[in-house]
């Protein structure tokens, strides 16, 4: 049974890169260019690991990470907060997600950033 990724991104350039990334290292993924109705994407999937935008049209990264966490169901899955702001790092505390991936990132960390979160 894969683990499964789910991306917020409405950049397809990054989709596309993370996609080709994360399913040649055998993980599914399925992608999302808007976080609107966030519980519901993210019900009928059921990750195993969230990465989520900062920048999503209409419902922003933060708004949708909070409802995430603040659901009694999706609360579990880790999130990790994806940006290319300098600061990253509050802007996920704020959000109340699980780590942080700064953009542009290198594969290497984007992939050891999934099994860190995934395997523990």
């Amino acid at each position: 049974m894969n683990k499964k990724v789910f991306i917020f991104d409405d950049n397809t350039d990054i989709l596309e890169l993370c996609t080709l990334i994360l399913e040649d290292a055998g993980y599914e993924i399925k992608t999302s260019a808007t976080s609107n109705a966030i519980v519901d994407q993210v019900s009928a999937y059921m990750p195993d690991i969230i990465f989520m935008d900062n920048w999503l049209p209409d419902v922003g990264g933060i708004e949708a990470t909070q409802e995430l966490k603040s659901h009694p169901e999706l609360k579990h899955i880790p999130v990790i907060y994806f940006s290319a702001n300098n600061d990253v790092s509050s802007l996920a505390e704020k959000a109340g997600a699980d780590n942080y991936l700064a953009k542009p990132f290198d594969i290497k960390e984007l992939e050891e950033m999934v099994s860190n979160h995934i395997h523990k």
